[in-house]
């Protein structure tokens, strides 16, 4: 059960419904995850939604490459709402499915293709140390430049925002669904360690 209401739209302020609206007519097409908790405070709905669009749909990265640093995030913070939406959206970009289920389990993902592990290797020591080595930064820089390496950042940043929205406030997988991910039990206060990936090939 939720922690907090989540209204239906006849239930909705108007001020609520008039973002509830904009969703659904944007590329998202649903009201659904943290957006459900956000929209009691339809300002910061509106501007989250906005800058949610723009970091899932228009970063200068590939889909593949945005919904990979998207599913790193939801498991390091086992959020099951963003990784169930975004594991099937990084297998639609063409993410190699052996990686998404390493990656699911805890475990070294293969990550044949150099851009993929050098940004798999940007969010896991951004996740799990809060800061970027040196050579894992310039590897993403050199092949998306400086706005890739900033927006890569920035969705990592927002992604980690969704995973604690859906946390704090318990916002529920659609009925039927169960939870994808479980805490491996080594995790430190529920939270998945993150391992480098393996077999990625070079130039």
């Amino acid at each position: 059960m939720p922690r907090i209401a989540l209204p239906e739209r006849e239930e909705m302020s108007p001020a609520q419904r008039r973002v509830h609206d904009a969703v659904l007519a944007g590329p998202r097409g649903a009201v659904i995850g943290p957006l459900r908790a956000v929209i009691h405070s339809p300002d910061l709905a509106e501007r989250w939604s906005r800058l949610g669009e723009f970091l899932r749909f228009d970063t200068v990265l590939p889909k593949r490459l945005n919904e990979l640093a998207i599913i790193v995030t939801g498991r390091r913070w086992t959020s099951q709402i963003e990784w169930w939406v975004h594991a099937r959206a990084a297998a639609e970009a063409g993410l190699p499915q052996a990686a998404i289920e390493a990656i699911r389990l805890g475990e070294p993902p293969p990550l044949e293709e150099a851009e993929d592990a050098e940004i798999y290797e940007f969010t896991r020591q951004l996740q799990q140390t809060g800061q970027v080595p040196l050579p894992a930064y310039r590897a993403v820089e050199r092949r998306w430049g400086e706005r890739g390496v900033v927006e890569l950042t920035a969705v990592i940043g927002y992604y980690t925002m969704v995973s604690m929205t859906l946390n704090a406030h318990e916002i529920p997988l659609p009925e039927g669904v169960e939870p994808p991910l479980r805490p491996p039990p080594q995790a430190a206060g529920g939270l998945s360690p993150l391992p480098p990936a393996r077999g990625a090939k070079g130039e």
